[in-house]
């Protein structure tokens, strides 16, 4: 799957964009959520250049032993392949302006979780994306993103209204009240 550079200016109440945003995609590499993404965010023209790691999970597994050769021990094994995929994984991400993490139901993704950690520790804008039903076991992971997305649409919007100030319709259809109408203001006393 390759994913769209695009370069064009988003033009929007903020004005045109004056640079191309880079956008790291971590984790789950069993569905089409980052082409989603991508789509999506190219149907905006949004200026945003997207990378990510090794969607093939046999080439970063064998990859170490592919250049270097075949180790007798599975460790040994993993960590070539492991260090070489860091170079990559390192790289973009302290690259990247914001980097959206993906978990999916299905598999444990500890890359995912490493990478969404190394991104808190370089002070990098996180978005988590992934079903309610695994929000508790990543309530951590959760704690240090910018926003928590469930679907790849929400992804879209974010990095949309981040860029151009666009907002979309509210998610919460016609029931969406203004914060001032249903909470007062926020400041009594401007």
């Amino acid at each position: 799957m390759a994913l769209r550079t695009l370069a064009r200016s988003a033009s929007s109440k903020l004005g045109p964009a004056s640079r191309t945003w880079r956008v790291y995609l971590s984790g789950e590499i069993h569905s089409d959520w980052r082409e989603q993404i991508s789509k999506g965010c190219e149907a905006l023209e949004l200026p945003i250049e997207f990378s990510g790691p090794n969607p093939s999970h046999e080439d970063s597994d064998d990859c170490g032993a592919i250049i270097l050769g075949m180790e007798e021990m599975r460790p040994n094994w993993d960590k070539i392949g492991a260090n070489m995929n860091a170079i990559r994984t390192r790289t973009l991400i302290d690259e990247a302006d914001v980097v959206v993490v993906r978990f999916g139901e299905k598999y444990r993704q500890w890359n995912a979780a490493f990478d969404a950690g190394y991104a808190a520790a370089h002070s990098k804008p996180t978005i988590t994306l992934h079903p309610p039903a695994i929000s508790h076991m990543l309530k951590e992971v959760n704690a240090s993103a910018m926003a928590v997305c469930e679907e790849p649409e929400q992804v879209v919007q974010i990095l949309d209204y981040t860029l151009t100030g666009r907002l979309p319709k509210p998610k919460d259809g016609d029931a969406f009240v203004p914060i001032v109408d249903r909470l007062g203001k926020g400041n009594p006393n401007p």
